[in-house]
């Protein structure tokens, strides 16, 4: 009984505090910041590393799953890749997924 007494007047203590819900929503903000929005902030930072470091003959793989050889890098945001000898696709940067160990095409 007593400890249902003293925890009835901590709570109505908590709720008459006029600061108690900005309190609340601060802590929750900050919770949310580092299990949510930092590690998104990491995963597209490492994303962004990656886009700029594709170079002319890597081996990517693309979101549509196709797998080619970086042919030619222009200066807009397009890849060219070669597919196989007589096919290139034409691509945008951001589409790459992830760029493969060098001889991926050759052992597939």
């Amino acid at each position: 009984m007593l400890i249902s007494q003293s925890f009835d007047s901590v709570s109505k203590q908590e709720k008459d505090n006029p600061y108690y819900l900005i309190i609340m929503l601060i802590i929750f903000v900050i919770i949310f910041y580092f299990t949510v929005l930092l590690p998104q902030q990491k995963k597209v930072k490492e994303y962004k590393k990656l886009i700029r470091s594709v170079s002319k003959g890597d081996e990517i793989l693309t979101k549509g799953g196709i797998i080619g050889r970086v042919k030619k890098i222009s200066d807009t945001d397009y890849i060219t890749i070669s597919v196989n000898n007589d096919n290139e696709i034409l691509i945008k940067r951001s589409f790459i997924v992830a760029i493969l160990p060098r001889g991926t095409i050759n052992s597939i």
